[in-house]
């Protein structure tokens, strides 16, 4: 079968099959003309191959899972692989759970914001009322206005 069909009728692309080639997980035989030529299994290795990506493993792990099933025996040291490989997924999805509740939590705090979270919401420290500041006019080098004194900010405070 050419590359093309093994594709096709494997649902990948001829570029997926020449990546499976470079791994050693699949191989072929090549035409006069330089064209790769694969048996019918083929489609089923590549199907299968899919399965091993679909569950998590790394190409170099596939590898050493597939004389096993060529086989049809598997050895302790594969049980003990895919363990690990199991052990590592369920690692990374704890971690996504707790990047996800982080990220509730964040967007809770976003629809209801509280003074404890956001610095905007609290109420500005007291500053006592300074008749000569109130006097001074404000100008936009001096940065006035940020101290919150003033009779203009001591009747904006309830």
């Amino acid at each position: 079968m050419r590359i093309g069909d093994v594709a096709h009728q494997a649902g990948v692309s001829p570029r997926a099959l020449r990546y499976y080639e470079e791994q050693g997980l699949l191989t072929s035989e090549r035409t006069v003309a330089g064209q790769r030529v694969y048996p019918v299994s083929a489609v089923e290795r590549v199907r299968l191959i899919q399965q091993f990506f679909t569950a998590g493993l790394a190409s170099r792990t596939i590898l050493q899972m597939l004389p096993c099933v060529e086989t049809g025996t598997a050895s302790p040291e594969v049980f003990e692989v895919l363990e690990a490989e199991r052990t590592r997924i369920s690692a990374a999805m704890a971690d996504l759970a707790a990047a996800r509740d982080a990220l509730d939590r964040m967007i809770e705090i976003a629809h209801h914001p509280t003074p404890e979270h956001c610095p905007a919401l609290r109420e500005p420290a007291w500053v006592p009322y300074d008749p000569a500041a109130a006097a001074e006019p404000v100008s936009a080098t001096s940065g006035g206005g940020a101290t919150h004194t003033g009779a203009k900010a001591a009747a904006g405070r309830n």
